[in-house]
């Protein structure tokens, strides 16, 4: 597992880089704010790891970070070596980057 900085992440985004993003937050969390990405909540994660790249690389999300921690070594230990945490997840992405998106 790698750890993944916010501002990384949006130099990746603004230059096209391929990669999957993954928010594991619950259905509510993402109903309330969305930084796009595919949706797969923690609690089925392991269950749907097809849906998982195992090329390119991966970055996972949740509010602040601790949950995608525990998920990121989850599915390093199931094999994948291309995924990346989003530190401060995206508390921190709208904190730093994105500050409209928390913005309702």
């Amino acid at each position: 597992m790698h750890q993944l900085t916010v501002q990384k992440l949006k130099e990746w985004k603004d230059s096209n880089t391929d990669y999957q993003l993954i928010d594991i937050r619950e259905e509510h969390e993402v109903d309330d704010l969305s930084m796009g990405g595919e949706h797969i909540p923690m609690g089925e994660i392991m269950g749907k790891l097809d849906r998982i790249s195992k090329i390119k690389p991966v970055v996972v999300h949740c509010r602040i970070g601790s949950r995608s921690t525990a998920v990121c070594n989850a599915l390093s230990v199931a094999g994948f070596d291309n995924i990346y945490d989003l530190q401060g997840g995206i508390s921190e992405w709208v904190r730093s980057i994105e500050p409209s998106l928390g913005k309702k």
